[in-house]
């Protein structure tokens, strides 16, 4: 199988698009060199997939791309909202939600806030970083065909401007190529899930009219209820550039042809309100909304990430952030194994910890889509009632990130399992994680962070010694587990001597206020309770900021527990 290899990498990327390049830029900071081919000839040009999780948005702060991409998103900073009316002249409107974030609520949880991006002005930043991180990128590069055995994969490209063959062989491979993806039909890797919900045909298009109509409303989508006109509005740059989703019925009979241009400017206006208004077609892109999870998200050396593995709702901007976090959640564990400091069955964790959240993320997202009424979206009566969970007052002690998340939905109250809980506070009931309770739902019903094993870590601020800037505890997460202890405690020195013993990256800091601190609590916070342990005990975190193990006590022998632990988690043994 290695005979006649025009290149050898130790990760192969399929899809060059929002997760592959994510993928990529993921592998590039744990120093993994890799290929990323992707059959189209440059990056994305339609606007979409344009919400960006406060999650996703920490894993771009670590990965030094946060600014990049807030500057490419600067045009759409001050929009915020989801509007719902009849048209937008009439006097119907009304804010499902106003703000994402009223009060600055998510300033408790995270270091990071979400960002309105759109995947053709991010993809072009994450192209300009990963080439220095070790990416061999090739686009107009398709792949023809793959096969693996123990050793590693071997793949065919076809370069499709010069109709050149090449051979690759690699250690594995990331499948990244979206919903209808060939390596998962190769693998004959099934799907689960309700299946098509809805298509839409997306219209980019010109006016200048718009922006008086809209006035002074920034939202980030405005979903026009007209039955005989509805559909989605989205800015583009709040001035003349814009986009329409369209419902398209396919079974119906309805087929792209029938969008003619005459058809979607009278749409349009009609959606509006404004017969008059000025309406310059410049694209049209059919989409189709789905609920799909892949059974497996791995076969062999082979897996899937993002859309490949999983399709939902757009409702709510999940797909594209799960499968962000897909990536990230991957690339460690490959860096793990290629540099020799974790064995191949690190690897299965993959799939232990990320089917699942898909599949809880997948059911919120097409609930989501039910509560805001998504034109085109007419799901099953019968199961309204148990997609969409009942509300819950901001007032309880542990909702007000859900308040920050959804903002006070119509009557003032929020909901369970809201955007920030499936964006940022799911947990991993099984996989590298020790004492979880494998019983626990994916999603909680309410926000919690606060050092349980398998959640993210909590972000507090802290600050070193002789350093003016404070840092989160997120910046402390990339590329090697961390073991938090408290200053005076042996745990720390243990930490060290366990890493020289098995070869592995762990960092260790003493936190605490004193001479031996590595670092200490910005404003008097006491970093034990924020973790939910005590002065004595410790916690470690993996290198993607989950929590792996914490003990909340002192133990008689830290060294030989941590020894224990590690070799556990990085199958070791």
């Amino acid at each position: 199988m290695k005979e006649n290899v025009d290149h050898h990498v130790p990760v192969l990327i399929v899809g060059g698009s929002l997760v592959g390049l994510c993928t990529s830029l993921f592998l590039g900071r744990h120093g993994i060199r890799h290929m990323v081919v992707e059959k189209h000839a440059g990056t994305s040009m339609h606007p979409r997939g344009r919400g960006i999780n406060v999650r996703t948005m920490e894993l771009f702060r670590v990965a030094r791309v946060e600014d990049r991409i807030r500057e490419a998103a600067a045009v759409l900073a001050d929009n915020h909202g989801i509007l719902q009316g009849g048209s937008l002249t009439g006097d119907d409107q009304e804010w499902l939600f106003q703000e994402i974030d009223p009060g600055g609520a998510l300033a408790r949880f995270s270091p990071s806030s979400w960002c309105l991006c759109s995947q053709n002005d991010i993809e072009p930043v994450l192209m300009s970083v990963t080439p220095s991180l070790g990416a061999d990128l090739r686009f107009s590069t398709e792949l023809l065909s793959f096969a693996q055995d123990p050793g590693g994969v071997t793949a065919i490209v076809k370069n499709r401007d010069t109709g050149e063959h090449s051979t690759v062989r690699a250690d594995y491979l990331v499948a990244a190529d979206g919903p209808r993806s060939p390596v998962r039909e190769e693998l004959r890797i099934g799907q689960s899930g309700s299946g098509d919900l809805f298509h839409n045909v997306s219209i980019t298009f010109r006016s200048r009219m718009l922006a008086h109509v809209v006035g002074d409303r920034r939202f980030i989508v405005c979903y026009l209820t007209k039955p005989d006109a509805d559909g989605a509005l989205l800015p583009v740059d709040n001035s003349e550039r814009w986009v329409f989703h369209a419902p398209w019925h396919p079974d119906r009979g309805e087929t792209l042809e029938d969008f003619t241009d005459e058809r979607c400017i009278e749409h349009i206006r009609r959606a509006v309100g404004s017969p008059d208004l000025d309406v310059e077609i410049t694209g049209k892109a059919p989409w189709h909304a789905a609920e799909r999870v892949a059974e497996k998200y791995a076969a062999g050396r082979v897996f899937l990430a993002g859309d490949s593995a999983h399709e939902m709702s757009p409702t709510g901007a999940f797909g594209s952030n799960t499968g962000i976090q897909d990536a990230h959640n991957l690339a460690w564990k490959l860096a793990a194994v290629l540099d020799g400091t974790a064995g191949p069955g690190l690897l299965q964790t993959y799939e232990a910890e990320r089917l699942p959240v898909a599949r809880a993320t997948s059911e919120r997202a097409s609930a989501r889509s039910a509560e805001h009424s998504h034109p085109g979206y007419e799901p099953d009566p019968e199961i309204i009632p148990e997609a969409v969970p009942a509300p819950l007052p901001l007032s309880e002690p542990e909702a007000p990130s859900e308040a920050g998340a959804e903002a006070a939905p119509r009557g003032g109250a929020g909901r369970q399992g809201g955007v920030l809980s499936v964006a940022m506070g799911y947990r991993y009931t099984r996989g590298a994680v020790l004492g979880t309770d494998p019983e626990q739902p994916v999603v909680p019903e309410r926000m919690r962070l606060c050092g349980d094993p398998g959640s993210r870590a909590p972000h507090m601020w802290l600050c070193e010694p002789e350093e003016p800037e404070p840092i989160s505890t997120v910046d402390l997460y990339e590329r090697s587990f961390v073991l938090l202890s408290s200053e005076g405690t042996p745990w720390r020195a243990a930490a060290r001597s366990v890493a020289e013993q098995l070869g592995v990256p762990l960092a260790a800091y003493a936190i605490g206020a004193g001479p031996e601190a590595d670092l200490i609590p910005a404003n008097g916070a006491d970093w034990t309770e924020v973790h939910g342990t005590t002065p004595e005990g410790a916690i470690l975190v993996r290198p993607d900021g989950f929590v792996a193990w914490r003990s909340p006590q002192a133990v008689a022998d830290p060294e030989a527990v941590l020894h224990e632990v590690l070799t556990t988690l990085l199958d070791r043994a």
